[in-house]
């Protein structure tokens, strides 16, 4: 391939260590990316992944989804053509990122209370045996 990277009608193609460090991940890690189906890379004759515009893209879309939390399943159905079935799984997220908010919530409220207790141990206040019962 050269140099890896050719332009030419505003298509770029890369290697596949060249959208690794574009995109800060291991080589490795695009390959499962592309294994599981959350994405999909064209071949040249010689077998080697050619990354063009859109499989950068995709691969780009890929990362954000995982940084936010998603599985790569939850990666791959999020990606999907079928914009309800995507919705589906993005609205599945959202609720279990709120409900994790919550709990870490109630986890921060229970220890700033713990700072501040004036009982020598945990389990003579009354408050702390609230928070307890409450999770």
């Amino acid at each position: 391939m050269g140099s890896g990277r050719r332009e030419g009608k505003a298509r770029v193609v890369m290697t596949i260590g060249e959208v690794a460090a574009e995109l800060g991940v291991e080589a490795h890690v695009l390959r499962h990316w592309e294994d599981v189906g959350a994405l999909t890379v064209r071949r040249d004759g010689n077998g080697y992944r050619i990354y063009d515009d859109s499989a950068l893209e995709q691969a780009r879309t890929v990362l954000k989804l995982r940084r936010v939390g998603l599985s790569l399943p939850e990666v791959t159905a999020a990606m999907s053509p079928k914009k309800s079935a995507a919705q589906a799984v993005v609205r599945a997220k959202i609720a279990a990122l709120e409900d994790e908010v919550v709990h870490r919530q109630q986890a921060i409220t229970f220890l700033q209370h713990t700072v501040e207790c004036r009982h020598r141990y945990l389990d003579d206040c009354p408050d702390c045996a609230t928070f307890v019962r409450g999770t």
